[in-house]
């Protein structure tokens, strides 16, 4: 029976490449049966770094059955996955995101969560010397992964770790870090063939702070000018895109990469009080600047307060 391995749902780069790189060590060091899937189309930027390393997208995962092993990553929150995966039978976790809760197995696993920027780091660990044998797409994927959720190293989630494993990479594969980057940031950039509502959606998590259910959606941009000039019809789309979770408010944070910042749209007042609480902004229109706030794992939600 073929393994099958994929990540969370709207697939970042680190969803994507990180379900590409088990399935070669799953089937090239262990001689397994595995196959890396998608639960959605990814976002701009990890089609980009796939085209790039001559790598094909993944298929888009069907319905799971009973029967179905997989292995989970760069997630371990039920909500983010389809909504039978705990009939599934779970092999392992690999992760770098806080423990959820919710997932149940047929039998003991693999579970491994290491506090790193990117899930590709833990499985660099994991692999351990068998990283020799990467090919050097698969290094190319791993290396876009770790300069994905650091965002080039710029973010607080970055460890020495992710940086080492980074640089090594590089060097290896003869890739200027800056340049390569850039172009990355550049394809996510590029959201104008995306509705409101899938940009709202296309980086988001639901979290409950409170007694509220909150959706907070993030986009990392070099070019935020082209999301806050759509501001207004983002704002008019909130409304529906929470109400397809059930959530009360979306929160769109904006992050700028260069700059090092964040906007957050404001659509109304209970949002606006979000903000002042939890970050100690003042705002007065619908949109406020955040310096400093980069990631929604160190910097947004442990600070959010309903």
């Amino acid at each position: 029976m073929t393994i099958k391995i994929f990540g969370h749902k709207g697939p970042d780069t680190d969803a994507t490449c990180s379900a590409l790189i088990w399935e070669w060590y799953l089937s090239a060091v262990q001689g397994k049966q595995a196959q890396a899937f998608v639960l959605e189309p990814p976002n701009t930027e990890a089609a980009f770094v796939l085209k790039y390393w001559g790598v094909d997208m993944p298929a888009t995962l069907g319905k799971l059955s009973g029967t179905d092993e997989v292995v989970l990553v760069d997630t371990n929150n039920p909500g983010e996955l389809p909504e039978n995966i705990n009939e599934a039978n779970i092999a392992e976790v690999i992760d770098h995101h806080q423990l959820t809760g919710g997932l149940k197995t047929k039998a003991p696993i693999k579970f491994t969560i290491r506090p790193v920027a990117a899930t590709a780091t833990v499985m660099n660990w994991l692999i351990g010397r068998d990283t020799d044998k990467m090919p050097d797409a698969i290094k190319g994927l791993m290396l876009s992964c770790v300069l994905s959720d650091t965002l080039e190293f710029r973010s607080p989630t970055t460890t020495p770790t992710d940086r080492a494993l980074g640089e090594k990479l590089a060097r290896e594969l003869g890739i200027d870090i800056a340049a390569y980057a850039s172009e990355m940031f550049a394809a996510k950039s590029d959201v104008s063939a995306f509705s409101d509502a899938e940009l709202l959606k296309m980086d988001s998590k639901i979290f409950e702070v409170g007694d509220q259910k909150l959706r907070v959606s993030v986009l990392e941009t070099t070019a935020p000018a082209i999301v806050l000039d759509r501001s207004a019809a983002l704002i008019a789309a909130m409304p529906d895109v929470a109400a397809t979770d059930g959530a009360d408010q979306v929160l769109l944070f904006v992050v700028d990469i260069l700059n090092e910042e964040a906007t957050l749209l404001i659509p109304n007042d209970q949002v606006k009080s979000i903000a002042e609480k939890s970050f100690g902004a003042t705002v007065s229109g619908s949109t406020v600047l955040l310096p400093g706030i980069m990631s929604r794992k160190k910097q947004i939600v442990p600070n959010l307060k309903a």
